[in-house]
């Protein structure tokens, strides 16, 4: 199940059995789920292992990404969506309900009172909105644009008066108008004290040193020491510079709607761990009544009533049940960790630096190989649950990729080539744009030898046109 629906399925099962209840003595470690931490650190062999090791190639991760485009209006990094069809019970996935995510910000706008006017400005701003729920357009353009398609005469001073009561909706960092202020946006819903203050601090006064990452150089200006400036550095980067960013065209497949299963933290030395949320489910135990009742009722059974054995049953009964249910989701939280920890270990370049490019094949096989389970049940993971990374929060099935043969053997990620393929029309001379069968050719050249068909595939996957169109 589902973090969520394994929330419902404990309450219903508490309320429905009274020989379980909650294990008020347990550790509160164990409650949170500190006992499933896992620590993978890179080593000189490149895998994953519980020992330090080198440490990794200082890459960009995609807040950082994000940062790098600073000359090109706040661009944010690209996230793209892909499936594995291996499986059909994929498509079956429900994310959340059908309403677009622009309607929920126009539910939001519709609980607010305005007058009738401002209503309609503030929707206008909405649907000015990109996929990121960044306002890329400027508000004299807006202004312009409400004046000649709504009939509606307002300037900038009051646009963005408005635009500041939208960026009070949420999800925090919504309305933003650069990658600065959707940080900042964010920072100042985070809870008052030391932490907020250090972190609004950076943003607001070392934003260009936090953008090349001179950590040195910020440690000093506000004098922390390297536990501050670890907690400090860990807490920015789990900002999102994209806020409104969605896998689909409703709200119900918004990221942010998401209930990550796995928290995986990637620190900047390399060092890869992770944890099991576990939500709102305690720890459980068999009532101690129960089982002193059972073990009372055992111990005199001579001489027992209809209704002491009816009582024994019903006692019985209830405990065995409890023991079982208790004993699923201890089975689930280890089938849960084992696999998690499969996929790091597969995977741990990409968890370092969150380039798609280092993503390596990887089939449902694999990981039901490395981890001693039946595919089914690795299937069952992967198809239901999320990882919120230091790059995003991704269904596990984002981390299962196709593979392509070469004729020396080599298994090449699907997601490699379609990064290639991006790669190669990125840098053609838009003049004379590369055919298909070029296309065909130059990745042929660059090691990947597939039909120009599956040029063409890729091509559209990246909403790319034919080349007469991309002149």
């Amino acid at each position: 199940m589902p973090l969520t629906k394994l929330e419902e399925s404990v309450k219903a099962e508490m309320d429905d059995n009274p020989a379980l209840e909650k294990d008020y003595d347990a550790d509160e470690d164990n409650l949170a789920g500190g006992d499933m931490d896992d620590n993978l650190e890179p080593t000189d062999d490149g895998e994953a292992t519980d020992e330090a090791g080198d440490s990794r190639e200082d890459r960009e991760d995609a807040l950082d990404e994000a940062l790098q485009n600073m000359g090109s209006d706040d661009e944010m990094p690209e996230v793209y969506g892909r499936q594995n069809q291996d499986n059909a019970d994929y498509e079956e996935i429900v994310y959340g309900d059908t309403t677009s995510f622009y309607d929920k910000l126009k539910e939001q706008l519709d609980m607010e009172p305005i007058s009738q006017q401002d209503h309609d400005i503030m929707e206008y701003l909405i649907g000015s909105l990109d996929s990121d729920g960044i306002l890329r357009k400027d508000l004299g353009t807006i202004s312009d644009e409400l004046a000649i398609y709504q009939n509606i005469d307002v300037d900038e001073k009051r646009l963005e008066q408005l635009l500041h009561r939208l960026q009070q909706f949420d999800p925090a960092g919504i309305g933003a108008r650069s990658l600065q202020e959707c940080l900042l946006l964010q920072i100042q819903r985070k809870p008052k004290g030391r932490l907020r203050d250090l972190m609004q601090e950076v943003i607001a006064h070392h934003f260009e040193e936090f953008t090349k990452k001179h950590w040195n150089r910020i440690d000093s200006a506000l004098k922390l020491t390297p536990t501050q400036s670890g907690t400090l550095q860990r807490e920015l980067c789990r900002l999102n510079p994209k806020p409104g960013s969605s896998m689909g065209e409703t709200e119900g497949r918004n990221m942010q709607q998401v209930t990550p299963d796995f928290i995986v933290d990637t620190e900047d030395d390399g060092n890869v761990t992770f944890s099991i949320n576990y939500g709102d489910i305690p720890n459980l135990k068999v009532s101690d009544s129960f089982t002193q009742m059972v073990d009372t009722y055992r111990n005199n059974k001579k001489g027992m009533s209809r209704s002491d054995k009816e009582a024994l049953l019903y006692a019985k009964e209830k405990v065995d049940h409890a023991n079982s249910f208790i004993e699923a989701v201890r089975q689930r939280r280890h089938t849960l960790y084992v696999t998690m920890k499969a996929i790091i270990d597969w995977q741990r370049k990409y968890f370092q630096d969150g380039d798609e490019a280092d993503l390596k094949p990887m089939k449902l096989k694999d990981i039901a190989d490395k981890t001693g389970l039946d595919i089914s049940t690795i299937s069952r993971v992967s198809n239901q649950k999320y990882a919120q990374t230091r790059w995003g929060v991704f269904p596990l099935r984002h981390f299962f990729t196709g593979g392509y043969t070469t004729d020396d053997g080599e298994e090449l990620a699907k997601q490699k080539m379609v990064l290639a393929l991006k790669d190669i029309i990125d840098h053609e001379d838009k003049k004379h744009p590369l055919s298909d069968i070029e296309l065909m050719r130059r990745m042929a050249e660059g090691g990947y030898p597939i039909a120009r068909r599956t040029v063409t595939k890729y091509r559209e996957q990246l909403g790319l046109p034919v080349a007469r169109l991309r002149k």
